[in-house]
């Protein structure tokens, strides 16, 4: 197998292609079309205020969902920590549990240590405990100065 070479990156071809320039020009026309009429103290410059403001708000958001899709990055590897870890100390799947688990839930079980790990996941499936209440059984607390 041949060895990879470059990094490719990924592209979300709505946002990158379409939405993102078309809000850049947008946020950009608007603005200009504003800097034209600012200081009059008519409808006209108001509207192209107004517009202009929506059109910046737009491009922020589209900037922002960069955020978003790194959060459900993070998710899924936190998600994939806990299963390995999971498996590792126990033996088993992790799988029937997660099912039974939700997001917040298995973020709350990534801070146990390993020892208590098994057990607590357990309980936290068959008790139905709230994120809350995992961290609160934790005894070997595994702080993760690393998520965002």
């Amino acid at each position: 197998m041949a060895k990879p070479t470059k990094n490719t990156m990924m592209f979300y071809p709505w946002h990158h292609f379409v939405l993102l320039p078309l809000a850049l020009l947008m946020a950009g026309y608007t603005i200009l079309r504003y800097t034209k009429v600012a200081g009059d103290d008519d409808q006209i410059a108001r509207l192209w205020f107004s517009v202009a403001a929506l059109a910046v708000i737009g491009f922020g958001v589209l900037l922002m969902l960069r955020q978003h899709y790194a959060l459900q990055l993070q998710d899924r590897i936190c998600r994939l920590e806990v299963r390995q870890r999971y498996f590792e100390v126990s033996g088993q799947r992790f799988a029937p549990l997660e099912a039974q688990l939700s997001l917040s839930q298995i973020l709350s079980l990534r801070l146990a240590g390993d020892a208590e790990l098994p057990a607590l996941a357990q309980a936290a499936a068959a008790d139905k405990l709230s994120s809350k209440d995992i961290q609160a059984r934790i005894t070997d607390f595994q702080f993760d100065a690393m998520r965002v």
